[in-house]
């Protein structure tokens, strides 16, 4: 007789499904940090193409002239700003061969003095620097007024002869023989030679920069020798009507030399001005960046000499004589775009690629890589199984263990619901499942401790007997035989 014996129930429950949550946040995170870099990189790229580096044209004259010098000196400012434009200096024999070849629309860019024929083109971006019309007369000698020097031979001390023509036409003067009365003064020619009475000289008309007119002491020395006298021109308002490009200037007292104090008092003049111009088909972007940095970096600007060491915005009034440009203008005026009217393209262009690229990263999540939780409804395969084996469940050990891997089943249903490792998905037939199996497993209990005594019985008889009384049979058997 033999009898099914009892098993010891000592399955681990069926192996889990590894926590999702975890890996799930860590895509989305990822995705996440993905979307903004890629946005960002578009919005980059789209900024590049829009302000792609721009080189600049710049005309000036010979390679040691102040505009040149300027132009130089801008370039390496830019260029140390990390700007997006970069100068391309062309050098000219002198200053009006690159106006020319400004005019031309070979160049964006020049300086020019507001004597010089202005091309109608071009545009002010910035007031680099002032000259003076300083009219000076040998020892104590007074110049009343301009028409006295008709009458003199007269020293232009200038930088180029430009200057030359710009005192003949304000002394009125027409080509002919009064007009080889007007001279340049011989290159490196002091105010004493000049008015050295050998010299012939009985005038002396110098444009200077201010800048260097006010750090000069040569005036300081020559006046302390009684070397000459400084003159008012009190046609000063009369000749700014007249030529447009001519302003009216007033030198303060010891402009020239502190001691003896030169002018003794404040003094009208004339005075040139020196003018970045841009040509007027740049964009006013464009021209409101050169025009900003050229204000912002005023000190790294200025010569040694002196130029450009008092930068001033170009004039926006109506009537200038070179029309500001209207991108200078707006920066000087304060009426730049504001920082959403600046970067509302690229702003559109970011919340664009930011909505493309997320839209993408989401679906790939969503249809691809996401780990789906696992349903209610599959853990009822589980349950299941363990009802299947509470019928061969003969000990109150082999109940509790099946209770035991139930109630685990039901914990990790319950801590998955709550971190989203196991959706709702047939939720009910789940709970149907286990109060099946939960009361199956109360019956069974119930029934083992009713016929314990006659389980452990059965249990013994079915015991096999030891193999010793087997053999001695077997002996019996044969010395009968």
């Amino acid at each position: 007789m033999s009898a099914e014996g009892p098993t010891s129930s000592t399955e681990l429950p069926p192996p889990r499904r590894p926590k999702v949550i975890k890996t799930n946040q860590q895509q989305v995170l990822l995705y996440v940090v993905l979307t903004l870099l890629l946005s960002l990189a578009t919005v980059w790229a789209g900024r590049a193409l829009v302000h792609n580096s721009e080189t600049l044209t710049f005309a000036v004259g010979a390679p040691n002239s102040d505009e040149a010098l300027f132009a130089t000196k801008l370039a390496t400012v830019l260029k140390n700003n990390a700007s997006r434009f970069r100068i391309k200096v062309v050098n000219n024999p002198d200053n009006t061969k690159a106006i020319a070849q400004f005019d031309r629309k070979q160049a964006d860019l020049a300086v020019l003095r507001t004597d010089a024929k202005v091309p109608p083109r071009a545009r002010a971006l910035a007031i680099l620097e002032h000259d003076l019309v300083l009219l000076l007369g040998p020892g104590n000698k007074k110049i009343k007024s301009l028409a006295e020097l008709k009458k003199k031979k007269v020293a232009v001390v200038a930088e180029s002869e430009s200057s030359l023509a710009f005192v003949r036409s304000i002394l009125d003067i027409p080509d002919g023989p009064d007009a080889a009365k007007i001279q340049m003064a011989p290159q490196g020619a002091t105010l004493d030679k000049l008015f050295a009475p050998s010299s012939g000289f009985g005038a002396v008309i110098a444009i200077v920069h201010t800048s260097k007119a006010v750090r000069d002491k040569a005036y300081e020395q020559v006046a302390k020798r009684g070397g000459f006298t400084l003159n008012a021109i009190d046609e000063a308002k009369a000749l700014a009507r007249k030529f447009p490009g001519i302003s009216d200037e007033t030198l303060t007292a010891g402009t020239l030399s502190a001691s003896p104090e030169i002018p003794d008092d404040d003094l009208d003049t004339i005075g040139l001005e020196w003018l970045l111009v841009a040509q007027s088909k740049m964009s006013a972007t464009t021209a409101g960046d050169l025009a900003r940095t050229v204000y912002e970096n005023k000190s790294a600007l200025g010569l040694d000499s002196g130029f450009a060491t008092h930068i001033e915005p170009a004039s926006v009034e109506k009537d200038a004589f070179v029309m500001a440009h209207q991108g200078a203008a707006d920066y000087i005026n304060d009426d730049t775009k504001s920082f959403m009217d600046k970067y509302s393209d690229l702003m559109y262009l970011g919340a664009g690629a930011l909505s493309v690229i997320g839209s993408i990263f989401a679906g790939i999540y969503a249809k691809i890589t996401r780990i789906a939780p696992e349903k209610a409804s599959e853990l009822s395969t589980a349950i299941l199984d363990i009802g299947e084996r509470i019928e061969h469940a003969h000990s109150l050990d082999q109940i509790e263990c099946l209770q035991d891997e139930l109630e685990g089943i039901l914990r990790g249903a319950v801590i998955g619901l709550r971190d989203g490792t196991i959706s709702t998905d047939g939720l009910d037939t789940f709970k149907l499942g286990y109060e099946f199996v939960r009361d199956e497993i109360g019956m069974r209990r119930d029934y083992l401790k009713r016929h314990a005594n006659e389980i452990e019985k059965a249990a013994r008889e079915a015991t096999p007997l030891p193999d010793d009384d087997t053999n001695v049979v077997v002996v019996k058997t044969a010395q009968s035989a």
